[in-house]
């Protein structure tokens, strides 16, 4: 095969569309010819809005020049790749990237480039999704187990207890019985929220932007109207097969939280984008709903952060811890999962739903 039919063969559509790795052809000019689907993921815009536009105009490295590096690759004709190079997205978030710049030539001798960027955050985020998965399965199957272990004993204690306070001939020593009866309710419920939803999600079609705005509802009801509450959404993500009541479940424990580390004169923000060809953990998926639900509050402590989503785990003085857990559960029955970045001023929990759903 010669070097053109491979390059036709590289460049196939079909393959282009469906890589992880960001691939843009730039003209002579360094204007934008195309971006694949991976490309738009990376800087969060579509295609149409990125055509035409100078490379930088929308690729900004703080360390070097990429315009004039593609420049000289063109009239040089020699292909380079720059390791961990970082890059300014669009809305401002850093990215380590590697990137590979190879100059093409049509047959008319017109010149162009094309460009790859491995976007090295992802092989850290699909890592860290994977760890997240097996960690909230092996906390799940643990409490599972330690349920098992506690409900027996409990149950007997508690019908022993309801034998001795029929026999007491002193009525006043019921109330000793009761202490028993009431302790071992409370520790059966306490269980029952640890092991978390019991309940199959019912599937019909849900619009993610009315399970938010009901969200949003309930926490302004709760508030009384104080909580500074901003939306910023995008109207492209289609409905999809969920739970509502579970996935208003879900994101209201984690609005909650917000409000409690934001406070009444905090602001959040819930906010809503698509990403296409998205892996979560080892699944890769077509279409999926990104929900970031945003605080300014004081941070999460980073001896927890990792923690986060572990039962009886809380940053809050008073909590329990299983806000996040039952969340993180519900999430994941529908195939999605939660995560967590925070520091001073900002944190951020993401939602990430797969919008084509076996499941169902």
């Amino acid at each position: 095969m010669n070097a053109d039919k491979l390059m036709h063969k590289m460049l196939s559509p079909w393959i282009l569309e469906n890589l992880n790795i960001t691939v843009l052809l730039f003209d002579e000019q360094l204007r934008l010819q195309y971006i694949n689907p991976a490309g738009e993921m990376m800087f969060a815009a579509s295609a149409r809005n990125l055509k035409g536009q100078q490379a930088d105009d929308f690729i900004h490295c703080p360390d070097r020049d990429l315009s004039e590096i593609f420049k000289q690759a063109v009239e040089e004709g020699a292909p380079f790749t720059e390791r961990e190079m970082m890059l300014y997205k669009l809305d401002g978030r850093e990215i380590t990237v590697d990137c590979t710049v190879m100059p093409l030539a049509d047959a008319e001798h017109r010149s162009g480039i094309l460009v790859e960027f491995q976007q090295l955050d992802r092989q850290l985020r699909i890592s860290r999704e994977e760890h997240l998965i097996s960690q909230h399965h092996a906390a799940r199957d643990l409490i599972r187990g330690l349920a098992h272990e506690i409900k027996n004993p409990l149950g007997g204690l508690r019908g022993a207890a309801q034998l001795l306070e029929h026999e007491l001939p002193d009525p006043a020593l019921k109330e000793y019985t009761q202490v028993i009866i009431n302790e071992a309710d409370r520790l059966q419920t306490l269980v029952n929220r640890m092991l978390g939803p019991n309940k199959l999600p019912q599937y019909t079609q849900v619009n993610i932007h009315q399970v938010l705005d009901r969200v949003r509802s309930l926490v302004q009801a709760e508030s009384g109207g104080q909580v500074k509450l901003a939306l910023d959404y995008d109207p492209s993500i289609p409905e999809f097969l969920g739970d509502a009541d579970q996935l208003i479940q879900a994101i209201l424990n984690i609005v909650r939280n917000a409000v409690r580390a934001a406070g009444h004169e905090g602001q959040i923000l819930l906010r809503t984008r698509i990403q296409r060809q998205f892996t979560i953990g080892n699944s890769r998926h077509k279409l999926v709903a990104q929900i970031e639900i945003e605080d300014n509050g004081p941070g999460i402590d980073p001896d927890i952060l990792n923690k986060i989503f572990y039962p009886m785990v809380s940053d809050s003085e008073g909590g329990m811890g299983l806000g996040l857990t039952i969340a993180q559960s519900l999430i994941n029955q529908h195939r999605g999962l939660i995560e967590c970045r925070s520091k001073p001023g900002e944190t951020v929990f993401t939602v990430l739903l797969p919008l084509e759903n076996s499941n169902a």
